[in-house]
């Protein structure tokens, strides 16, 4: 390529800008207009005494925070469409695929699954600087002015390329970031966890926007993932090997542990009538182990060799005290205090040191408790082949083939993830969900367990490159890849495994409300122009779209079995048995409700306009009181 000439003068004041971060570089800071001087702190680099300027204070900020908030709390009046010929058993299936932005996805699913998600993992764009980010602004109304902006494209997509030049780099991601952690954080159960996946670039600041919406004390851990053994190649300084998992709680979450690693399990090589076990010395170790650290943790234990009992009295004269003893036989502490040893005395055991001519107390540490086999608690370093970037990709191709995709996360990272923070009918979200590895990895531990554990998936249909395999293969976008991944894994551990799960999907794509936009802002249209909104749905809408919008409005879970019923010759809908019925077509008569109150709706649901006049729509409200007290009715 030849170099082309910029035709114009030198940027001195950029050149400054650089020449000052070159020697104080913590004085460079973002701005609404890109690179700016932080001249406070400048003033104070050059300065022996303090200068007063801004109050200081501890909370992280970047230009375009308070954007980010009102972002967050804006409503929204789209919807989603259900799409039945891309869905697997959609009137049964529990699972969710959604089409379009995870942002105003998040505001949509507020009502109907607020407090109801238990796990929540993402792994959202890096800002590597390579890889798109996404930019919202709806305090701009203008279609014209997003595209001028390269806000959209011409699909309408949200998503931007975000380079290190970028003068609000950090800024940008952290705009896109911020609302959508504040709205899933509703979405959590008080119980629930959020495991994030995140690398060098970015994990400080997004440690300090979790600090914040999650809030520091629910800090659980930043976990060091070993994802590439042979470190990246192309890393000039340091070949970079891992990745980060940020872990989040909302408020009680109580971790369900993992697994005993393969190489711990050799230890339990000890058996009595309650089974296999190890011993663990009582004797506390490391810090905190003398004494006067804790001195309720010292006493002796009686050991009679003749009769081999321990207790915590002296039963008989030949008794041995035992102490605790640390390695310079100076006085020590247990790990028991005396009212736990005496409930689990039958859980102790007396070994005779002989490197020390002493007897000393251990527990015996059961590898099956309450008939369960124990689980530990997980380390903060995650080392192993099942949690490599290679693993994730061979697994993915293993069901894609030659339908590419760049570093899809491991199917066991995932499930390891999935067995700390949820159980059995558990609702797990994933809301930057690629290629569906986290509805993979639910249905394999579904299978493995027999838990019952539900995915909803959120992706935005970014476009698949011309040029790829997987573009040539007819597929022209990520949902497409991760739709079709669902499919051909649930079909492969069906064959495999035989487990009775759900194995479907219901899918629903992002789109502007099923309402006639006079519906909304009626003081923007003339009573000459009214007529043509005399139906107030729009005309391309069927009765699955206007029955998902009433769920959603309602606060019912989209994932809620759907029933369809004709009666009087008209199609109605049940949700949830008895839980909301549905009528969209025209006529609706005294006749019809006497039929429908026959089944004690506890809600029902009508199009305005499916009444012949306001008389008739009374007289059926009136009846439907009558014949069940208990229903609710509602028009749109």
């Amino acid at each position: 390529m030849v170099e082309k000439l910029d035709m114009a003068t030198p940027d001195l004041v950029n050149q400054n800008v650089e020449k000052i971060a070159a020697l104080f570089p913590n004085c460079i800071t973002e701005t609404a207009e890109g690179k700016a001087i932080d001249f406070d702190l400048l003033k104070q680099e050059l300065n022996h005494d303090i200068v007063e300027g801004t109050k200081e204070r501890y909370r992280l900020e970047w230009p375009g925070k308070k954007e980010a908030i009102v972002t967050a709390n804006l409503p929204t009046s789209k919807t989603l469409r259900p799409v039945r010929e891309d869905s697997v058993d959609f009137d049964t299936t529990e699972n969710l695929y959604i089409e379009g932005d995870n942002l105003e996805v998040l505001k949509l699913l507020q009502e109907s699954y607020l407090g109801e998600i238990k796990m929540i993992y993402i792994d959202p764009p890096y800002n590597t600087g390579k890889d798109f980010v996404y930019k919202d602004n709806f305090t701009q109304d203008s279609t014209e002015f997003k595209e001028e902006s390269g806000q959209i494209d011409e699909e309408g997509n949200r998503l931007v390329v975000n380079p290190e030049t970028n003068g609000r780099y950090h800024s940008d991601w952290l705009t896109m970031m911020y609302p959508r952690l504040k709205l899933a954080r509703n979405l959590l159960k008080d119980e629930g966890v959020i495991f994030i996946s995140i690398d060098d670039n970015e994990v400080h600041n997004l440690r300090k926007v979790c600090d914040e919406v999650f809030g520091g004390e629910n800090f659980l851990g930043n976990v060091c993932v070993i994802n590439n053994f042979k470190g990246r190649s192309d890393d000039k300084y340091i070949a970079r090997a891992s990745e980060h998992l940020l872990i989040f709680k909302k408020d009680d979450f109580q971790t369900n542990g993992v697994p005993i690693p393969e190489e711990y399990l050799k230890e339990y090589n000890l058996s009595d009538d309650n089974g296999k076990y190890r011993l663990l010395g009582l004797r506390k170790r490391g810090s905190n182990s003398k004494r006067e650290d804790r001195p309720n943790m010292f006493y002796p234990f009686y050991y009679h060799k003749e009769s081999n009992s321990i207790s915590l009295e002296k039963t008989h004269k030949d008794c041995t005290e035992i102490y605790p003893k640390l390695s310079d036989n100076s006085d020590g502490c247990w790990r028991w205090g005396k009212p736990t040893a005496m409930e689990r005395l039958n859980e102790l055991d007396i070994k005779f040191i002989s490197s020390r001519s002493e007897y000393d107390v251990y527990q015996k540490d059961y590898l099956d408790k309450n008939g369960k086999t124990r689980r530990v608690t997980p380390k903060s370093f995650w080392m192993g082949s099942e949690f490599s970037s290679d693993s994730g990709t061979r697994t993915y191709k293993s069901i894609m083939d030659k339908v590419a995709f760049t570093n899809p996360k491991s199917i066991d990272f995932i499930k390891y993830c999935l067995e700390q923070g949820s159980t059995n009918d558990d609702i797990v979200l994933d809301f930057f969900s690629g290629s569906a590895s986290s509805a993979h990895a639910v249905m394999l531990l579904n299978a493995e367990d027999g838990g019952k554990r539900k995915h909803i998936m959120v992706q935005l249909p970014e476009k698949t490159e011309e040029k790829s395999e997987a573009f040539k293969a007819g597929y022209n976008n990520i949902c497409e890849i991760g739709k079709e991944r669902i499919r051909r894994a649930a079909k492969k551990i069906k064959e495999e495994t035989k487990a009775d799960i759900d194995y479907g999907f219901r899918v629903y794509r992002l789109d502007d409300s099923n309402m006639q936009d006079v519906y909304y802002r009626p003081q923007d249209y003339k009573q000459d122009t009214l007529e043509m909104f005399a139906d107030n749905v729009k005309p391309d809408r069927t009765a699955d779209d206007l029955l998902a919008q009433v769920m959603l409005d309602w606060g019912l879970s989209l994932s809620l079995k759907i029933e369809q019923e004709t009666i009087s010759g008209k199609q109605l809908f049940k949700v949830a048995g008895n839980s909301l019925f549905a009528c969209f077509e025209s006529g609706i008569d005294e006749a019809f409700a006497k039929e429908v109150a026959k089944q004690q709706p506890l809600r029902i649901v009508f199009k305005d306009n499916s009444f012949k006049d306001d008389t008739a729509k009374e007289n059926v409200k009136q009846l439907l009181k009558q014949l069940s007290p208990e229903t609710e009715m509602k028009v749109i």
